[in-house]
Order: C-alpha cells, then sequence, then structure tokens
C-alpha cells in the first residue's frame, strides 16, 4: 500500500475500521479492517463491485454512521469520541455531501437550497455568497427557479453548489452521476473536478465508473469489504 499520505498530515483517516450488522443470517461483515489516509486537496476515488461496502464506508467517513471497530479521524476530530450532536457539528464545520438523488429542498428555489447550509452555519452574508457560487456553477439564470422546474443535471449542479458553499474540508459524493444521462454526467462531474482544484477542498468520490476513478489522484478499490487495492496516479 501506498503508505505516502501519513495519517499525521491528513485531513481524513481511517484506522483499522469495521462495520458489523446483524441479520437473520447472523452477524454480517461489511467492511473488515480497513485503514487509509487522505491529504488535502487529494480528489479520491472508491470503487468495487455492488455490496463490496463503498456506500457504508463513504458513511462512516463523513460521520453518518459509526464503526463497529476502529475510528476514523476527520479535520482533527476523532468521530468515535463525539456523540451524534457532536458528529453533526463537524459534519457542519468540515463535510459537504452530494447523493445522486440531490436531496433539495422543494419549497426553496435554487439559491435558497444553496444558502440553507450558510445560514443554519451563521455565515454573514449568505445570499452574496451563494450566488457567486452559483454562477459558479453555471446557473446565474435560474436561481429562482424551484427543484421541480429544473432538470436533474440542473438539480446536481444546485446539489454541488450547496456542498461547495460551506468550503468544507472534505466533499463526499455517492454516485453523483447515477440519475443522469452520461452527457450530463460527464459535465456534472468536470464541474467537480474544477472545483476541486481550484479550492482546498478534498473529494470522496464513490463510483461504478472506472474510466472516473481513474480521473482521481487516487483509487481506492475494495471487494468483500476489504481494501484490496490503493494506487495513486503516477504524475
Amino acid at each position: 500500500m501506498d503508505n505516502r499520505s501519513t495519517a499525521s498530515a491528513a485531513v481524513l483517516a481511517a484506522h483499522g475500521i469495521s462495520k458489523e450488522v446483524s441479520s437473520p443470517e447472523g452477524t454480517l461483515t461489511i467492511l473488515d479492517d480497513v485503514s487509509f489516509a487522505v491529504s488535502a486537496g487529494e480528489s479520491v476515488a472508491i470503487v468495487g463491485p455492488s455490496g463490496a461496502g463503498k456506500s457504508t464506508l463513504l458513511a462512516l467517513l463523513a460521520g453518518l454512521d459509526l464503526p463497529t471497530r476502529g475510528h476514523v479521524v476527520l479535520n482533527g476530530a476523532n468521530l468515535s469520541e463525539l456523540d451524534e450532536d457532536g458528529r453533526a457539528i463537524v459534519r457542519a464545520e468540515s463535510v459537504g455531501l452530494v447523493f445522486q438523488s440531490f436531496h433539495l429542498v422543494p419549497s426553496l428555489n435554487a439559491l435558497e437550497n444553496v444558502m440553507l447550509p450558510l445560514e443554519l452555519a451563521g455565515g454573514d452574508d449568505a445570499r452574496r455568497s451563494s450566488a457567486q457560487i452559483i454562477d459558479k456553477v453555471g446557473l446565474s439564470d435560474r436561481w429562482s427557479h424551484y427543484p421541480a422546474q429544473l432538470s436533474g443535471g440542473e438539480k446536481q449542479r444546485v446539489a454541488i453548489a450547496r456542498a461547495f458553499a460551506t468550503e468544507p474540508a472534505v466533499l463526499f459524493a455517492d454516485e453523483p452521476t447515477g440519475n443522469l444521462d452520461s452527457r450530463t454526467g460527464a459535465t456534472i462531474m468536470e464541474l467537480m473536478f474544477d472545483l476541486n482544484r481550484s479550492s482546498s477542498t478534498t473529494l470522496v468520490l464513490v463510483t461504478h465508473d472506472l474510466s472516473l476513478a481513474e480521473r482521481c489522484d487516487r483509487v481506492l478499490a475494495l471487494d468483500s469489504g476489504k481494501l484490496v487495492s490503493d494506487t495513486k496516479d503516477a504524475a
């Protein structure tokens, strides 16, 4: 395994994390002793077959769930030492999330959806900051439209703008192009990579698209809950 990203310099680190769940057949191991560290500004793809544990790993890394064993350190915080409220604070301060189902608030227009996390965080001038990022994702002429009035690609642009609005330390994206056609999906990913390059935000992406994964600085491959490969772009 490539150890050039050390835990001490990492914005995100998994330390021997395992996840087990109960089932009628007994205990199922979803993740098994996974360890790695990610440096600030990296783009990292998590790949593997269906059922490999990719989305479970993403949820643990983002503090949406806790491992059965091991721990995750996110932007200096050991998530296993925090209660649910504490993890929510870390997410609000350090995490952006993008899912394939968008998760926009239907009663808010595009600009208001982007403003929401800034207002919840008590940020100054949320409207001006949100308008700037709406423009950056190419929706300056659609800011007043509600989700029902937007195409799938436009909804995902709003979701990405909202995720980047708080300038998170890490942006987690779970199959962000899964509900989009290939052309729109390619445009959306180009936008995410552009924002990753132009900011200090680290990008952690779950994808089944290997051509997309190869565009990342690094690829983590899971199989049956184990980390079987950790490769970096030689460039």
